[in-house]
Parts: structure tokens; sequence; C-alpha cells
């Protein structure tokens, strides 16, 4: 019984802890002493339900307790009256002392009240004052309601290391007094940015890991779409929001084919079409949609992300890897180049143009990356240069590159995968003799 009760305890935490954290970070304006009080909650959850039965609305029961919580912490710190008129405004907080049990129905009447407050959380989050590591770390925890050593286990580091990454950062955000509130004109744009890395960092981690034995990790691209669904429902009108989940979702699609029966990786090209997954494809298409016609209402060019989800989706539609539209794929990345000029960027605009226009076309747009710092040691630059070479024929230079990516790979199955594509191209060149 026990078992079963923690098991939906667990399940409930997953869905409502952002929720309940956000809801009494507006009451505390700490989120580190948020999350400590909704997790006074969680512990009193399952010292009650296993006992007294699960509530019929089990979300609430922790939202009322967490609120609670944070109620008396206020009144025992003496901090309430001394700030009221500083909080004055949050009335949520001033009704509290008038009618202490009046959290009990409130869940329903502040519905949008909850989703500015996960706005907020996700913002402060993802503030440009952590580290980009610290930023990935926090948003799970409090946002994707993974626990210390789900997050330590997927980035493949101890757990006391990602213990102490989210509690300096939860300390960083309080020392740095950064308000719990959502950014204003210029500086939402830039914040919303960060946002979007972040949720776009921990899809990637899990859609192509970079270390370890496994070369994916399903559990972070899930969290990553749950958190750009949440994003799109709270920041409907903001184009690149459903160009990302666009994008995550078009790329999620592929995971079913990405893996043959040995568990080892299956590139695109070789994919099972048949595998990919329709629904994803479907609702990746359908949010590639809602960013094009807010981008068009508002006269804006496509940002990067959705550029990047309509390259997605010409390979979705595509039914065969030879059926690819390749000449749209290298003119998206050229417009891509121009929005958001990167190395990486140009890495791939290489593969997409040796595709539409022959390797020795690709070649000449890789070979103007040899001097890039940032893929110095970013083994997809010789693994691509090893490809269009073994397409021109040239196997002894296909399988020094192969070789020399296998050397620079992190992850255990992109390693494997890569050391056979150098054996298969030092095979052809014993037969071609030369």
């Amino acid at each position: 019984m026990h078992s079963s009760t923690h098991q939906a305890i667990a399940a409930v935490w997953r869905t409502e802890s952002a929720r309940i954290v956000a809801s009494v970070a507006r009451m505390v304006r700490d989120v580190g002493l948020a999350e400590d009080l909704a997790q006074d909650a969680l512990v009193a959850a399952l010292e009650h339900w296993p006992r007294d039965g699960i509530p019929d609305i089990p979300g609430a029961w922790l939202m009322t307790t967490a609120k609670h919580r944070a109620l008396d912490r206020l009144r025992r710190n003496r901090v309430l009256s001394d700030k009221l008129e500083q909080i004055g405004h949050d009335m949520e907080v001033q009704e509290a002392l008038v009618v202490p049990d009046f959290v009990d129905g409130l869940d329903a009447a502040r519905a949008d009240e909850v989703g500015d407050d996960l706005l907020r959380l996700i913002f402060t989050a993802c503030h440009p004052v952590l580290s980009t590591d610290a930023r990935v770390a926090l948003t799970l925890k409090l946002l994707g309601g993974l626990t210390t050593h789900e997050i330590a286990r997927a980035y493949l580091v101890p757990e006391a290391t990602m213990a102490q990454r989210i509690v300096r950062a939860k300390r960083t955000l309080t020392e740095a007094r950064v308000p719990f509130e959502l950014p204003r004109g210029s500086v939402m744009g830039e914040r919303l940015a960060s946002v979007l890395e972040v949720i776009y960092l921990v899809f990637n981690e899990g859609y192509t890991a970079t270390a370890g034995d496994d070369w994916m990790r399903p559990a972070l691209t899930t969290e990553a779409l749950r958190l750009g669904r949440m994003l799109a429902d709270l920041a409907p009108d903001v184009a690149e929001v459903h160009g990302l989940l666009a994008l995550m979702a078009l790329q999620a699609s592929r995971t079913p084919a990405r893996l043959d029966a040995e568990g080892k990786p299956v590139l695109l090209m070789a994919q099972d079409r048949s595998l990919w997954d329709a629904a994803l494809i479907h609702s990746g298409l359908a949010a590639l949609n809602s960013a094009d016609e807010l981008a068009s209402a508002f006269a804006q060019p496509m940002g990067p992300y959705a550029l990047q989800a309509t390259i997605a989706a010409c390979h979705a539609r595509a039914p065969t890897g030879d059926a690819t539209d390749w000449r749209r794929i290298a003119a998206l990345y050229d417009a891509l180049a121009q929005v958001a000029p990167s190395p990486v960027v140009e890495l791939n605009r290489a593969v997409a143009v040796g595709m539409a226009f022959g390797p020795a076309a690709g070649l000449e747009v890789l070979d103007a990356l040899a001097d890039e710092k940032a893929l110095k040691n970013y083994q997809w630059l010789p693994s691509v240069r090893g490809d269009l070479l073994a397409k021109m024929g040239r196997h002894g230079e296909a399988q020094a590159e192969f070789e020399r990516a296998a050397e620079l790979a992190g992850n255990a199955r992109e390693r494997e995968l890569l050391l056979e594509r150098a054996q298969q191209s030092g095979a052809k060149l014993g037969l071609s003799g030369h």
C-alpha cells in the first residue's frame, strides 16, 4: 500500500512542484526558500497520505500546505509586518492575515496568477547571473521536477557535485537579489533567449548525450518537451517559443529509428522513417505553423529556432532520405547563417550543400572552418569531412578523419560508430589499391 502511495506522491510532485514553488516564491520572494517550503509540503504528504489516504485533489493539498508553511515562516520571522508596504501589491499574503484558511479554495480562482508565477520562475531559474550549467540544473530541479539524483545521473556527475551546483545557484540568486518578477521591455527579449537556450540545451543532451555509454537520454528530451509546451502555454504570442517547441518535437519524432536492434546509432539518412513518431511530427508541424502565423502577424522574420524547425520539417515531410529537398535545406541554412551565425551552423550548412550540390561543394564550405577554435575539439567537424571525402573516393583521408573524430568523441556509442566508419573507409581503400 505504502509503495503505491509513494509512487502516486512522486507522480503528483513531478507534475505540480513547479506551480507550487512558483506560487510560494511570489509570497516569500526567494526561490531557494520557496523550494524548501515546497519540499516541506512534500514531506508532509509522505507522512500523512499513507495513513490518511490520497486527497481528492492532491495538487491542491500540496499547494495549500506549502503556502501555510510560507505564511508560518513569514509570521515567525516577523517579516510580514515590516515588509507589508513592500509587498502590498500581493493581495494573497494580505488576505491570509485576515482569513487564515482562505488558501484552501484558491487554485481555480487564481489560475492566471499561477501562470504568471510559472513564467517568473522560468525567467528566474534562467537568469544570466547564473552560469549555463547552473541554469540547466536549476531549471530541471525547479521546473522539471527531477530529483538531484536524476539530474546528476543524466549529466554523469556525482550527486554531491550536482547538489552543490544547485545550492550555489539558489544562493547566487539570493545574494544578487534577483527579483521574482517578469522582465520588461527589451530585457524580456534578452532573457527569453536565455530561457529558450536552456530548454534546448536540455533537449540536446537527451537527444545526443555528450558522454557516457548511451547515445540518447530520453528522460531529458521528455522534460525539455514538457518545458517547451509549458512555455508555449504561458507565452502563446511569442513566435520563437513555438519555433523551439516545433524543432524539439520534429527532432524527437525520430527517436524510435535512431538505434538499431543492437543499440547502435543509426544516422538520419539510414533511418527507417516508418518508425518515426507520427503524433510528434503532427504536433511539431502544428507548432511550426503557429510560429509562422505569429511571425507574419507581427511582420517579423523567422527566428533561429523556427528556421531550424523548418529544416526539420523538410526531413519530416520526405518519405525517404533520397526524397529530401536538400536544395531548400541548403537555402534555409543560408538564412539561418544570416540570423544566427555560428561555426556549428556553417558545419551543418556544409552537409546540406554537399547533399544538394555534391561533396566537393560541401568540402569547400567545410574547409573554411578549419581554423575555427570553437570546433577544434568538436568531433562532428572531422566526421563530416570524412563523410565528404569518402563520397569523393578519397578513402585514406576519410579514414584518418573518422579516426580523429572517434578520438574526440566523449560518447561510447558515438565512438563505436565513427570507428566503424573508419574501418569501412579502410576496407574501401584496400579494395581500390590506393
